[in-house]
């Protein structure tokens, strides 16, 4: 799979991300070409080589003539709707981010997205920052964008309202859900137009994902700090598409000896409620002899904050400890399956075709033995029995034909319901996020 990963040591913006695209090998002459298709009369593009504490990186630079248009959305999608060069989906990446742009200045003022007039954003240099980067995404031709912490700067900055303390008031809005960094410089680091590129094209946050890198694009913001290089790094690469039979997962520990068995189990119930993927305790042996308990929970990267909250309030507990590790799996889905006692609810399992497992489900097959008078481990047994029954059954009635023409066609019942397992298990997720802010700052 081919990613992008942003690397925003000193932040982000229009110019710097559109600087990175071309130095990482985006065709600068097929961005000019939908550029100049947007009509913008006077508009020039230039890419020059800087250097920034003594790196070299690209800069872009828009020349155009002066101007005073405060334009509002519908203006800006007319002049998107007209550049004939662009691509359906260039129009609609650069409509994303500037709809995120007005979506948080209406936010920020009062009004609605359609009210809002652009100001810093609706600038040309802005546009062509916006579009310029939607086209380059489109040529980039990655499926994921990944993102490091975003800075976004200390100080003020002066725009249209006045003087705002950094990150501006659109800007902030923008950035909600984005994880976010502290650098010690009086700038503004990410402009509305940076939080606009990262809301939208970013996939998912965190550190350099393992890949094989294929270029490096570096851009280079406008200021020139004393003791860093004002440079986004854009890192095009390889990695391994990710396996459905593996993935991470945080495990949450804490030792308790001042805790009542009561409230363990009350917690435990809390936990797994909450998401946990499991918890148990183990008897320990503590300071000055004292006997105690681990507590130890399994949860999704998304859910580490609100467990540890539960464990911290329920227990007591003076600290957690957590580790991320990997998780080797099998894939499962629900299912039913019909027994003498009635239908069983259970879970399947699988790590290939021809792995296929059962396991009964405990609170339905506790109902069915009350129900009919019979011991737990009857209706275990009749449950995993007329699986295994259903798995012979599709095995005669479909013929597991090798000789059919494909070769894969391998349909299986399960027990009277049918439980075709496509084992792609392709997930088309939208990750595009409409957080719209804009004010279009070449970055400082």
């Amino acid at each position: 799979m081919r990613i992008a990963y942003l690397d925003c040591a000193t932040g982000i913006a229009g110019d710097m991300t559109l600087a990175a695209l071309i130095d990482a090998g985006v065709d600068a002459a097929a961005i000019r070409a939908g550029i100049d298709s947007l009509g913008l009369p006077g508009v020039t593009l230039n890419v020059s080589t800087v250097q920034r504490c003594g790196f070299r990186a690209s800069y872009v630079r828009v020349e155009h003539p002066e101007q005073h248009a405060h334009r509002g959305l519908k203006d800006i999608e007319a002049i998107i709707l007209r550049a004939e060069k662009l691509t359906v989906k260039q129009r609609d990446t650069a409509m994303r981010m500037f709809r995120a742009v007005a979506e948080a200045e209406a936010r920020v003022h009062g009004t609605t997205a359609d009210r809002v007039h652009f100001h810093e954003v609706g600038a040309i240099d802005s546009i062509v920052d916006i579009v310029g980067v939607a086209i380059g995404f489109d040529l980039l031709g990655v499926k994921q964008v990944v993102c490091g912490p975003v800075p976004t700067g200390r100080g003020q900055v002066k725009i249209a309202h006045g003087v705002c303390p950094v990150p501006a008031p659109a800007t902030a809005e923008i950035l909600k859900g984005v994880p976010l960094r502290d650098v010690p410089l009086d700038a503004e680091l990410t402009t509305p137009t940076g939080a606009a590129i990262v809301a939208t094209l970013v996939d998912r946050f965190g550190p350099l994902p393992e890949l094989t890198i294929e270029a490096i694009g570096l851009g280079a913001g406008t200021k020139d700090f004393r003791d860093r290089a004002n440079i986004l790094r854009l890192f095009v690469g390889t990695a391994k598409e990710a396996s459905p039979f593996a993935d991470q997962a945080f495990v949450l520990e804490t030792n308790l000896d001042d805790v009542t068995g009561e409230v363990i189990g009350y917690t435990k119930l809390k936990l797994l409620d909450a998401g946990a993927l499991d918890v148990f305790t183990v008897p320990i042996q503590m300071k000055k002899d004292r006997p105690g308990v681990l507590l130890s929970v399994i949860c999704q990267i998304a859910d580490r904050e609100k467990l540890e909250a539960i464990l911290f309030d329920e227990t007591q507990t003076f600290g957690i400890r957590r580790h991320l590790v990997e998780r080797s799996k099998r894939q499962r889905e629900a299912c039913e399956i019909e027994t003498e006692f009635g239908w069983i609810k259970g879970k399947l399992g699988w790590r290939n075709d021809d792995d296929l497992i059962f396991t009964p489900e405990f609170d339905s097959c506790s109902i069915r033995a009350a129900e009919h008078n019979v011991t737990l481990r009857e209706v275990y047994a009749a449950a995993e029995s007329a699986f295994a029954a259903g798995l012979e059954h599709a095995a005669e009635t479909h013929g597991h034909d090798h000789d059919s023409d494909d070769g894969h066609d391998h349909d299986h019942d399960h027990g009277g319901h049918d439980h075709s397992h496509d084992h792609d298990h392709s997930h088309d997720h939208d990750h595009s996020h409409d957080h719209g802010h804009d004010h279009g700052h070449d970055h400082g």
